[in-house]
């Protein structure tokens, strides 16, 4: 855990506004001591959800992306920290352990020209040390017996999500994913659009299921290799909002049949989600709504392994939407999860 910057008071002072007469999500919280065995810490801390950043963006750079990811988590933490304190947000039940540092991969990265092909090598070799990372903690996260909730960054992390979960399990893991697109390009490197592809040619994703595709924006061989995998499916955006042969409620139960057999993760991309992004995000796409149910329907499942919200690029003029709606997702996951707990 060489890289986890812990979240700490200091970092609370910052991003809390606190108001006479209201009780805030960020004053009741779980926070690491100052000094501790930050495993056995957050195995015996009586939480079931841990909060963890990963503010980077090079694994979009080393798919040719250009949006920034890399301040994600200070705009969720700015939003989630002044919600309110009430009986549906459960902020005892959620440790903020703090986000993983990349700013020396970072500075590297300004120092290259994607455009050289041995230079774009070097990005995603650094990828592949993020990767590391990210399933270390994931992994650390899961044998404590915790879910973490990881916001990002690029899709590249799915990649550690998946592995550090299928290892703390013993167990290959199936994921569902809200996305436009697949991210299932070939093994050449790593970057945003493949880490389903390594998790599952490695054995750690056994079913995998994308929801929403935009059927413009897959590839033709990216299709026809999806066809020729049993283990993998999708629905297409399309055929639930444009042509409507089927519904949203109908995709929700399809894809679940396809995922609930053994432990799985949720991905959520934002750019799936209707004018999430100011720039990068499609402006064809699953209303808040949707994506909020969406969360909801798979988040309150007893094999749910993990939330991943990335993909997220906030600029000055929307980080504070941004922030909200990411929010939204995360407390509307928790509180899934957590009637299912109270339900069991």
């Amino acid at each position: 855990m060489d890289k986890l910057v812990v979240f700490n008071n200091s970092d609370l002072s910052r991003f809390l506004n606190i108001r006479p007469s209201e009780s805030k999500f960020g004053e009741h919280v779980n926070m690491l001591p100052p000094v501790c065995n930050i495993y056995e810490y957050i195995e015996k801390l009586d939480v079931n959800y841990v909060l963890i950043g990963i503010p980077e963006n090079i694994g979009v750079l080393a798919n040719f992306g250009k949006q920034s990811t890399i301040h994600t988590w200070e705009a969720t933490l700015k939003s989630l920290l002044n919600i309110q304190k009430n009986e549906f947000t459960n902020p005892e039940n959620v440790l903020i352990l703090g986000y993983l540092n990349f700013e020396k991969e970072l500075k590297k990265i300004n120092e290259l020209d994607l455009s050289i092909d041995k230079q774009l090598d070097k990005c995603r070799k650094i990828v592949s040390k993020i990767d590391k990372e990210v399933s270390n903690l994931v992994y650390s996260i899961k044998k404590a017996g915790k879910i973490p909730i990881i916001v990002g960054g690029g899709h590249n992390n799915s990649y550690g999500n998946i592995k550090g979960s299928a290892l703390a399990l013993n167990s290959p893991i199936n994921v569902i994913n809200l996305d436009t697109l697949t991210n299932f390009k070939p093994e050449e490197g790593r970057h945003s659009g493949n880490g389903f592809t390594y998790a599952y040619v490695e054995g750690f994703l056994k079913n995998y299921y994308v929801f929403g595709v935009h059927e413009n924006h897959i590839p033709n061989s990216i299709l026809k290799e999806i066809n020729k995998l049993k283990h993998i499916s999708f629905s297409s955006y399309e055929s639930i909002e444009v042509k409507q042969t089927t519904t949203f409620k109908k995709e929700l139960k399809q894809a679940l049949s396809c995922i609930e057999a053994l432990p799985f993760g949720i991905e959520i991309d934002c750019s799936a989600i209707e004018k999430l992004n100011e720039d990068t995000s499609t402006t064809s796409g699953f209303s808040t709504k949707k994506a909020r149910r969406f969360v909801n329907y798979f988040g309150k499942r007893e094999a749910v392994q993990y939330l991943h919200i990335c993909e997220a690029a906030p600029t000055k003029e929307n980080a504070l939407h941004i922030g909200k709606q990411i929010s939204y997702l995360i407390t509307d996951f928790i509180n899934a999860n957590s009637s299912r707990k109270v339900a069991e």
